[in-house]
């Protein structure tokens, strides 16, 4: 059940928005964290299937959902270790497009849920030590996210994911290690192709009564492609201890800068055959940039009472800040209504997570309630002042976007017998948006406003064990999402304001699947899925890297993914995922011929293929050696091409790749040294890396990198 309540504009809506307004998140923070000691002996959420549990055991075997563990050992890993995309590439569902591109950050999806987004995470849940790294509106940014200190991501597809509320398409969780064990100092110095250098340092163990997992690196390119030049500094903390018998607290506090990343937008077909490597003529007008800061701290308790009852309590709060200036025309600002082409963001976000589990012999209950809320000042700016251009000018726009959502969620799981287990869930989630407009003047209207959303989300799954080895299962669930802010920021009639009209989509998800085990030799798994939607939510126009959206009607997306993981022996390993997705609109609409869009007048066919998402991917790897001695990996990709805009007048070919590598390992008395040689795209195959859908210029492709080279050290040093 979804409800969406009527938008509000008038006067008194204004007024009501600042009144509500939140105290900045720290202090949010400072608040919970007195409270703590009494909140937590009243209330609690943990999912049975849960994506933040604190050790992944058989959990994902035994749990009817698709559920995926990868183990990470940053400290013998053989790649640069920087982005989603190096450790994803084997899950089944998952698409990671490196667009080599961190003013738009990689191009995440899961089971086609999320392939709309041009910039950020859509569709997907993100959690970083169980702390949302998707904002209370649904838009998610993986630019934070720490792997060199991480020691395992849990990915969940399918009708479970509804459990994790608004825009949970699929769910991806990274965990960092516990500082256990002797004190040892990680470091790591990379340097490649296209002038591409990484170093960092990683402290990590137990100091005295506290766990420590401290981490520390810096990210420098010049780009593939011209105009691509970025820097990232990021910070990731993780402390734990125990204050009591039956207690343990965990700090977490991180922080990323990006204090430049050039963006060289997208190519059209013909540039991109002539040559990937170029910029687009506008970036280098407008010299398109991007600047990003953000700092987070995060606090974790929990108690066990008894045996039986855990209760748990997680708060947060941060401060994030983005800068981007865009190529939107000179002439197309002379409207007094556009919002000019420098985007200004800064603000405040918060939340608490509240969580109770009982286990009880062959039957478990979790309940719950959390709560997160987001202010940001939006403000916008002319890209030019007098003949300059890709410079801050006049002020076009300023607003305070605030979001809340209140959610409150079950799970029980029922064994009554070692063949049967069942489990349900159900979330209810009321999500809240509100605008206040500040720039008002005789030609730029009152555009505050306000809308709710809020809906109730079931799910059920049932496993049949009928060995240790075997499992099968199917589970059913609904599910729903919001427009972000970002998706409401822009109408794509032109006009001023928030597009508030926009509506959630809502889905219907079935998945039929089957586990097995050989020996703890060889794992593997198949399951076929579908996802039937309503409102999906679709890109109207994409220019000059400002995207429109509106609703489409119905939608529908299936298919199969399966995958095997096996120990060959004389220590070889392989490792293979294959998944095929049919996404296509159900019904008819139409679209934009162009920027503005006074009225849409293209027909889309029903049937026509979702873009952006790819109708297939076979991965594959293959690994010998150990992490001491030598080591060889190969890798190769093939997906299939890519429809890049609604009517499906062209596509992304598909393509393969083939990656490999080779390192070394030296232990020596106080720790392990090791050095790696990585060689990406070894035939230098030309193809797209990622697709911007819908652009209006016809600039649907970013360039993937050409061949290259990463030769990387790794030294581990026990401290005592």
């Amino acid at each position: 059940m979804i409800r969406s309540d009527p938008i509000r504009t008038d006067t008194e809506c204004r007024h009501g928005i600042r009144a509500q307004r939140i105290r900045p998140a720290i202090v949010f923070v400072l608040v919970a964290g007195l409270l703590l000691p009494t909140v937590i002996l009243a209330q609690g959420v943990l999912p049975a299937i849960s994506v933040n549990a604190d050790a992944p055991g058989d959990t994902a075997f035994d749990t009817p959902a698709a559920l995926t563990v990868v183990e990470l050992d940053s400290a013998n890993q053989d790649s640069p270790g920087v982005a989603l995309s190096e450790f994803l590439a084997l899950v089944p569902g998952v698409s990671v497009r490196n667009r080599g591109n961190l003013a738009q950050d990689e191009q995440v999806s899961i089971r086609g849920f999320g392939a709309r987004s041009t910039f950020g995470v859509r569709g997907v849940r993100l959690y970083a030590d169980g702390i949302p790294a998707t904002m209370p509106d649904g838009s998610g940014q993986i630019s934070h996210l720490d792997f060199a200190a991480a020691d395992r991501i849990t990915v969940l597809r399918g009708p479970f994911s509804a459990l994790y509320g608004n825009s949970s398409g699929g769910v991806i969780a990274v965990h960092s290690a516990s500082g256990e064990g002797r004190l040892q100092i990680r470091s790591r110095a990379m340097a490649g192709s296209f002038g591409t250098a990484t170093i960092g340092a990683n402290l990590l163990g137990g100091m005295g009564p506290v766990g420590t997992n401290i981490d520390l690196g810096r990210l420098q390119t010049d780009g593939y492609r011209a105009h691509s030049a970025a820097q990232r500094d990021i910070f990731n903390a993780k402390l734990t201890s125990n204050p009591g018998v039956h207690d343990t607290l965990t700090i977490i506090a991180n922080a990323v800068s990006i204090p430049y990343a050039q963006d060289p937008l997208g190519l059209d077909r013909e540039q991109f055959e002539r040559n990937p490597e170029q910029a687009s003529a506008a970036a280098l007008q407008f010299n398109t940039r991007k600047k990003v800061g953000q700092e987070q701290l995060g606090l974790h308790w929990e108690r066990a009472i008894g045996t039986s009852q855990t209760l748990r309590v997680m708060v947060y709060g941060g401060h994030r800040e983005v800068e981007q200036f865009l190529a939107i025309p000179v002439f197309v600002q002379a409207d007094p209504l556009r919002a000019g082409g420098v985007i200004d963001l800064d603000g405040d976000y918060a939340g608490t997570d509240l969580r109770w589990s009982w286990q009880g012999g062959t039957t478990s209950l979790t309940i719950g309630t959390s709560l997160d809320g987001q202010d940001q000042r939006r403000r916008g700016y002319e890209n030019f002042s007098g003949d300059q251009l890709g410079v801050r000018g006049a002020l076009r726009r300023n607003e305070t976007n605030q979001v809340r959502n209140f959610d409150q969620f079950a799970q029980a799981t029922w064994s009554p017998t070692p063949f049967w287990s069942f489990e349900a869930g159900l979330r209810h989630s009321e999500i809240s948006f509100r605008a206040v407009d500040d720039y008002i003047n005789e030609l730029n209207p009152d555009d505050s406003g306000k809308r709710d959303y809020s809906a109730t989300t079931p799910v059920l799954g049932v496993m049949m064990k009928p060995s240790t080895e075997l499992r099968f299962y199917a589970s059913w669930g609904e599910g729903f999402e919001t427009p972000t802010f970002a998706e409401l920021g822009y109408r794509d009639d032109g006009g001023s304001g928030l597009n508030l009209g926009l509506e959630p989509a809502r889905s219907r998800n079935f998945e039929l699947g089957m586990k097995q085990r050989w020996n703890d030799v060889i794992n593997g798994g198949i399951v076929a899925f579908r996802s039937d939607s309503e409102d999906e939510i679709a890109v109207a126009t994409n220019a000059s890297g400002r995207s429109t959206y509106r609703n489409v009607g119905q939608s529908r997306r299936r298919g199969i993914e399966a995958f095997i993981q096996a120990e060959l022996g004389n220590r070889w390993s392989l490792d293979l995922a294959f998944t095929a997705i049919d996404a296509r609109f159900r019904s008819g609409f139409l679209v934009c011929s162009g920027v503005p869009c006074l009225e849409p007048s293209v027909p889309v066919a029903a049937g026509a293929r979702i873009p952006g998402i790819p109708e297939s991917m076979l991965r594959l790897a293959v690994v010998h050696g150990g992490d001491i001695g030598w080591r060889f990996e190969a890798s190769m990709q093939s997906i299939g091409s890519t429809v890049v805009n609604d009517i499906g007048s062209e596509s992304a070919p598909g393509y393969s790749l083939l990656d490999v590598g080779a390192g070394y390992g030296w232990r020596m008395r106080s720790g392990n040294l090791r050095a790696f040689l990585d060689v990406g795209n070894v035939f230098d195959t030309r193809y797209v890396g990622s697709v911007i859908v819908n652009d209006g210029n016809g600039r649907y492709y970013e360039p993937g990198p050409g061949r290259n080279v990463m030769l990387g050290l790794r030294w581990n040093w026990q401290v005592r």
